[in-house]
């Protein structure tokens, strides 16, 4: 592969945006025929700008990109799928009410005489297609219909059968569970084996190093280094990201638990589909105290989370905190009340896009003290609302051009972290996280985990869900597995074994 001729170059591209950030300056990358080159980099390090510049979605301010050795302008991303470049974002591009067929033919339909869509045709290519990549899919499901890990799948289907010999993906992992990484990963060698190459964006050391050829490292905006997975460690790339040595696993030191504060009894509620999603489920969390839920996705953690902090109403049993019954109080009632949430989808529960990064901090106390005053509390405090966004932003290593800038202009690790410098209160008594550290690279992660330990020993009780098992494990007091709606095992953190607790997480053990 070191002597295969590049297939992609791209030299001195350089990205300024109207804000005054340099997003990329002067960055040369190249990609060879039949390779998997990660990129790698902190969050806003301008991976996604140099990527969305390949696409044709950004212009670069100068640079140049080559194909097959030839220079070329790439104008639009209808331009880059037809030089055969496909991206497959971090937010999937795919209309929901849609089926897998019609998203995947979307802009390239095939009509038959009259012009009609022949739909029946688009699904036998596509039913092959998925095939050969050994996806099981059905053309004719509504994409609302599929798992995260599904669409991943789709948006891969879409630019394969677009042609796409230089596939893009950005951050195709953030949202999968460990299952659906290692079944992508086959898809991608795969692709490899075939001859396409691959530009894989990712904060995630060891999947980068399991799965790359070449990894390049980016830090605001330029490249600090190239490495093979072979003359590497997991250390060297975190401190070239970062710039300093970041410690790849908290001390959590040891907890002090007082006094219940989370209390939820004989607990049920039921899913979208109206299905039992959390069947009779007892927990409990101590102040000062980290308890961590593992499990497989889509086993009713979801559920309970939202049952906890008002987003879906149960239907049987009781969440008492500090021994009063919430079951039946508002989301705004439980914030009273000592309770803060970070959620797994921050676009969906967390921020308003449009809103800018100084509204989204004070987005839950908008209308009362410091933030707004008068009757009613219409009367913002603007000049109060800029002192906190500029606090919670340097506090939390917030990168924006400036607190007014909407919150949509900011990366997906940004917006996660501006939820968490919201909701990380100092006059709580619990803190629910629900994929606190989802999408974020390793020092915004070393950060974070340590933000949460400083909670628990000011003695907040803290609910931890994620999908990373390293993470509940590193960081849980406890850890509590559960598996098709219950609590099925319980572990001292010093006895929760990474087998012992996985066997659970896929079994349920004598529950299954």
């Amino acid at each position: 592969m070191s002597e295969a001729p590049p297939v992609l170059e791209m030299r001195g591209v350089t990205k300024r945006f109207p804000t005054g950030t340099l997003a990329n300056d002067a960055i040369d990358l190249d990609l060879r025929r039949g390779e998997i080159h990660a990129l790698l980099g902190e969050n806003g390090a301008g991976k996604s700008t140099l990527m969305n510049i390949l696409y044709g979605l950004v212009t670069p301010d100068a640079g140049q990109i080559l194909i097959d050795g030839q220079p070329v302008t790439i104008r639009d991303p209808a331009d880059a799928i037809a030089r055969g470049i496909g991206m497959v974002h971090q937010h999937f591009m795919l209309v929901p009410v849609l089926s897998v067929a019609e998203n995947v033919v979307l802009g390239q339909e095939i009509v038959r005489a009259g012009q009609v869509l022949d739909l029946g045709e688009a699904a036998n290519r596509i039913r092959l297609l998925a095939k050969k990549l050994g996806f099981d899919i059905d053309p004719s499901t509504r994409v609302d219909q599929l798992s995260v890990g599904q669409q991943q799948r789709v948006e891969i289907l879409k630019a394969i059968y677009r042609n796409a010999r230089i596939l893009v993906l950005d951050e195709p992992t953030a949202v999968l569970t460990p299952q659906e990484t290692r079944e992508i990963f086959e898809v991608l060698r795969r692709l490899r084996a075939e001859g396409a190459s691959v530009i894989f964006i990712s904060h995630k050391l060891d999947e980068v190093l399991e799965i790359a050829d070449r990894i390049t490292v980016i830090r605001r905006g330029r490249v600090v280094g190239s490495r093979t997975p072979a003359n590497c460690t997991e250390g060297e790339l975190a401190e070239l990201m970062v710039g300093r040595a970041v410690s790849l696993r908290v001390e959590r030191g040891r907890s002090h638990p007082g006094a219940v504060v989370l209390e939820v009894s004989g607990l049920r509620a039921k899913d979208d589909r109206g299905q039992e999603a959390v069947r009779g489920l007892e927990l409990t969390a101590r102040a000062g105290e980290i308890v961590g839920i593992a499990g497989v996705a889509g086993n009713g953690q979801g559920e309970l989370v939202e049952s906890l902090i008002g987003l879906r109403r149960p239907t049987a049993g009781s969440v008492r905190v500090a021994g009063r019954d919430i079951s039946r109080t508002s989301v705004d009632e439980r914030r009273d009340r000592g309770i803060a949430f970070v959620p797994a989808d921050r676009h969906r529960f967390g921020l308003v896009l449009p809103y800018s990064v100084a509204d989204n901090l004070a987005l839950t106390r908008y209308a009362e003290p410091p933030f707004a005053g008068g009757f009613a509390g219409i009367v913002r405090n603007f000049h109060t609302i800029l002192e906190n966004a500029l606090r919670l932003m340097e506090e939390f290593d917030v990168r924006a051009p400036a607190p007014t800038a909407p919150a949509a202009t900011l990366s997906g690790g940004n917006q996660q972290k501006v939820v968490v410098a919201r909701e990380f209160r100092h006059d709580l008594k619990l803190l629910v996280l629900d994929q606190p550290t989802r999408g974020l690279d390793v020092g915004s992660i070393e950060f974070i985990h340590k933000q949460v330990i400083a909670r628990r020993d000011e003695g907040v009780a803290i609910l931890l869900v994620s999908a990373e098992l390293d993470e509940v494990l590193d960081l849980s007091d406890r850890v509590l597995v559960m598996f098709r709606g219950l609590v099925v095992g319980t572990f001292p953190a010093e006895e929760a074994q990474r087998e012992k607790v996985g066997l659970l997480m896929a079994t349920g053990g004598s529950r299954a």
